[in-house]
């Protein structure tokens, strides 16, 4: 603690030209000094403050507490800011209130222990944070009507282009002009995705679910994924098989794997891709390998910063380069460290670092596998014609009979006449519906619980909070036709 003696010249002037408002108080809380900023701040001359209590320039409503506080703070003296972590505020003369921040110092002086309290005036930090708050309000909303009106004629491309493959047969040059479309689309899906997932995570939109998982059931998924993609380019992509189980989100963890397996594939030119899964202790490593061209050591510290690629001399690179990032911002939600290594010309091994826990092993009995699910009644409640006519021809492509319904009147009816063995919905109707509201009018009118699967363009935590309801799966839209096509199967299955 320093000691000053406040009585000379020297230390009133120092004190008089400090650029923050000060005010020295005694141990009983009465004002002792205030420098010439006091005035501007609180409205007051200095001989109306001295003698006076310092509740003086507090609101009432604190009045009662402060004493107490003040007598905490000198029974353990030190130099700190005053209600951290709250908001404090200042009493104008006029009566007015406004946001401060206060620094408290104790000071030993000849006469005793004094409290020097340096006050700034925070309504123009507290105003740009309101700012910046509705700044992000605005930007979420802007991107959640976004995703949703770019996703919808993807959405409407990818379902119609897996229908005309269908109707293409053996004609071998319109397929392959067809796949290439797809591949495009492809491409078009995962730049959109990764703009739209980097401000989903940022603006807290995703959260992470963790619940026991099988790893060899988010292999499998990815396999599926992945395979096409690997063959295309004459790579062997190599998923271990793996009866180890976290506590994780099984979707998160997807989405991270997939950005490091599109990675992997995209900078392989030949060899081999692999996603294995190694045990240690209670962790598991999940490990993403690659024998491709590889990452200089000098580049490794920059490779999950947004819109950073790696130099591939005059080769351009693919993409938006926010995969990485878009790795990273996942990896913090579950809670999992990223670990890299890389041999320029040799390849790369990424590392996803996950908790291990037991789970038994899965029956062996496939019986209940083997149900054929083609076939049944399918609901599709979608208020956009194009996106509703697509599903419907390829549904019907794959065996199965469908209703459309733009809304809950219609869905009504349609369910009236025949319960429906499956709904597909989008998530946002117009007149102020919702998929969730219509879906749940369907199944009080048909006295059970039909399985639905919501297809959405919105990345608002409330579409995601509010589709969670029972027998319920949600996926974002662009989705590939095949993933459509295999949730649809798999939910019909589970009811068999």
């Amino acid at each position: 603690m320093a000691t000053m003696d406040f009585s000379g010249d020297l230390a009133r002037t120092l004190l008089d030209l400090a650029p923050d408002p000060t005010v020295i108080v005694d141990p009983t809380g009465a004002i002792v000094f205030v420098n010439a900023q006091v005035e501007q701040l609180f409205g007051y001359e200095p001989k109306e403050l001295i003698g006076a209590p310092i509740e003086t320039l507090l609101p009432r409503r604190f009045h009662d507490a402060h004493p107490e506080h003040r007598v905490r703070f000198l029974s353990r003296p030190k130099p700190r800011p005053m209600g951290a972590g709250l908001v404090l505020s200042g009493l104008h003369k006029d009566g007015r209130e406004f946001p401060v921040e206060i620094s408290l110092s104790p000071v030993t002086t000849a006469s005793g222990l004094l409290v020097v309290g340096a006050i700034r005036d925070a309504t123009v930090r507290r105003d740009m944070e309101h700012q910046l708050i509705e700044a992000n309000r605005a930007k979420s909303r802007l991107l959640a009507a976004a995703s949703h009106d770019l996703r919808q004629p993807l959405q409407t491309l990818n379902l119609l282009n897996r229908a005309a493959s269908h109707q293409a047969g053996d004609n071998e040059g319109l397929r392959s002009l067809l796949a290439r479309q797809q591949a495009a689309l492809d491409t078009m899906s995962m730049l959109l995705a990764s703009v739209l997932d980097i401000s989903k995570l940022d603006s807290g939109a995703v959260v992470a679910n963790p619940v026991a998982c099988r790893i060899d059931e988010v292999f499998e998924r990815l396999r599926s994924d992945f395979e096409p993609l690997a063959a295309e380019k004459g790579l062997n992509l190599q998923v271990a098989v793996s009866n180890e189980a976290s506590h994780t989100d099984p979707e998160l963890l997807r989405r991270l794997l997939s950005n490091l397996l599109s990675n992997a594939i995209r900078y392989t030119q030949r060899g081999s891709v692999s996603l294995v899964c190694v045990p240690s202790g209670s962790e598991l490593s999940i490990e993403v390998r690659d024998t491709g061209i590889g990452i200089p050591e000098r580049e490794l510290g920059r490779i999950f910063e947004e819109f950073y690629q790696v130099d591939h001399d005059a080769k351009r690179p693919e993409g938006l380069g926010l995969g990485l990032s878009i790795v990273r911002r996942l990896a913090d939600l579950l809670h999992s460290s990223i670990t890299v290594s890389s041999q320029p010309g040799q390849g790369t091994v990424f590392g996803v670092t996950l908790p291990r826990i037991e789970l038994p092993l899965p029956s062996t009995d496939h019986a209940a596998h083997a149900t054929n699910t083609a076939g049944g009644m399918v609901l599709v409640i979608d208020d956009e014609p194009s996106v509703a006519d697509a599903t419907t021809l390829l549904l019907e492509l794959e065996g199965f009979e469908v209703r459309v319904a733009s809304c809950e009147r219609e869905a009504l009816a349609h369910a009236a006449e025949r319960s429906p063995d499956i709904i597909i919905s989008d998530y946002h109707l117009r007149a102020g519906e919702t998929g969730v509201g219509v879906v749940n009018s369907v199944r009080r009118a048909a006295d059970k619980t039909i399985p639905v699967i919501f297809v959405t363009g919105d990345t608002g935590k409330l579409a995601f909070a509010e589709a969670t309801i029972a027998d319920a799966k949600l996926l974002s839209k662009p989705l590939r036709a095949d993933d459509l096509i295999e949730a649809v199967r798999n939910a019909l299955r589970a009811q068999n």
